[in-house]
């Protein structure tokens, strides 16, 4: 499964790793950001490389809202932060870096094309031609970036069901591609503020795609899963089927807004209303809840004497219905996409969001599905405190750069462009210019 730009192109130079190279990963979420430094060897671990994780970074997000840039300065200072943290750790300088997407509202697609054959064997070439094929209209592409164009079905005279269709005969070579597209401004101010750190990026990722490819085993990606990345400013969505990632989408509420419900309701900072949540917090009810007290301090109250005594239930109370108004989201998007089905009854929950307490249950019984909770899998050298669901992301983005060297669309691809995206390449080197 190749990730490709709009031009059926593959982004950047993750894909193909030598023994040994190292990659580096970026995940700029809402509330955190972290760079991963791993070191691929040739051992496997089922159809994956084994990467190591050498080097480690994580810093508070500032300047981001809903996965989105919103202060070009402050975003930079966050990353440069991060990725210097991971060098230092991992004794070496990065130059590239594969990047998360969650803002500009990731949504996807799926466009059929078919091309003629003329009863001839199907050839690289006629590949390219109907890869090549694959387009948004011109209003879409004035207002959208594409992230990933990926071939998730081939047909032959309408014959369906065809992973890899070179060498065979027919008419009519048909293909699905699967298109997954962000708004452009927010692409590229996330772009420009990773070139600003003097970094270039080598390929972009959906936040759930990447989730995906950390968390889940092969059985769920073949015989269908739904990802659901709980981060702090959206939550996203990704189904996988058949080895590929047919579907994604994501609402703005994430953990993020649980916080601000928190600080609302006691009158709280936020800086305290984030600490009573990991300490106190939970998304379901539980019998003792009224009888145990909590400690609130209130905004611009200075002494100690001055904070409220209120029952756990309260802050239950406040955390449940905005999990449930997520989750309920979710599962709408997920009906009217018709994906529900194709997904099976899997769920795996990733983000930081989904570490409170109650939430698999919440998600169950609101999705009616087997949920559990993804951790990273594929990559080694985590500390137990980079291992959980929080950092799903950032370990599937290292895992996205070094996929199975049996990726069956990579050797048909077409040529890869010098810098990794085309118009971010241009951007990238106008910004190391003139910083």
């Amino acid at each position: 499964m190749a990730s490709t730009n709009g031009n059926g192109k593959l982004n950047g130079k993750a894909h193909g790793k030598a023994r040994g190279e190292l990659i580096a990963a970026l995940d700029i979420g809402s509330t955190k950001t972290c760079c991963f430094i791993a070191r691929i060897d040739d051992q496997k671990k089922g159809a994956w490389r084994h990467a190591r994780v050498v080097g480690i970074g994580h810093q508070a997000s500032r300047g981001m809202r809903n996965g989105a840039v919103v202060d070009l300065e402050a975003a930079e200072a966050s990353i440069r932060a991060a990725v210097s943290a991971a060098e230092q750790m991992a004794g070496t300088t990065v130059q590239g870096v594969i990047v998360n997407v969650s803002g500009g509202h990731p949504m996807s697609r799926t466009i059929g094309v078919e091309v003629s054959i003329a009863g001839q064997q199907i050839s690289d070439h006629d590949m390219r031609r109907a890869l090549g094929q694959t387009r948004l209209d011109d209003d879409a592409q004035d207002e959208r970036a594409v992230i990933h164009s990926i071939p998730v079905g081939f047909s032959i005279d309408g014959s369906r069901g065809i992973r890899d269709p070179r060498g065979m005969y027919g008419e009519r070579l048909g293909v699905n591609m699967h298109v997954i597209t962000a708004g452009s401004s927010a692409v590229m101010n996330l772009a420009a503020c990773v070139a600003r750190c003097h970094l270039e990026i080598d390929a972009m990722v959906v936040a759930p795609y990447a989730s995906g490819l950390a968390a889940l085993v092969e059985d769920e990606m073949d015989l269908g899963a739904t990802v659901i990345d709980m981060g702090g400013g959206t939550t996203s969505v990704a189904v996988f089927f058949d080895g590929n990632v047919v579907y994604t989408d994501s609402v703005p509420v994430g953990g993020g807004h649980v916080t601000n419900d928190i600080a609302r309701g006691l009158s709280t900072p936020l800086v305290q209303a984030e600490r009573i949540k990991t300490l106190f917090g939970s998304a379901t009810a539980g019998p003792a809840d009224d009888r145990e007290i909590i400690e609130v301090p209130l905004v611009g109250e200075e002494e100690p004497s001055a904070a409220a005594q209120v029952p756990r239930s309260l802050l239950v109370g406040i955390i449940h219905p905005r999990l449930e108004e997520t989750l309920e989201l979710v599962r709408g998007r997920l009906e009217a996409s018709g994906f529900d089905k194709i997904a099976g009854r899997r769920v795996v929950l990733t983000g930081g969001a989904c570490q409170l307490p109650g939430v698999r249950e919440l998600a169950a019984q609101i999705l009616d599905k087997q949920v559990r909770i993804g951790r990273p899998l594929r990559v080694g050298g985590l500390a137990e405190a980079t291992s959980g669901p929080a950092f799903a992301t950032c370990a599937g983005l290292v895992g996205f750069a070094d996929r199975r060297e049996a990726d069956t669309h990579a050797v048909f691809m077409g040529p890869q462009p010098e810098r990794g995206f085309g118009l971010f390449g241009r951007i990238g080197e106008w910004f190391r210019a003139a910083f």
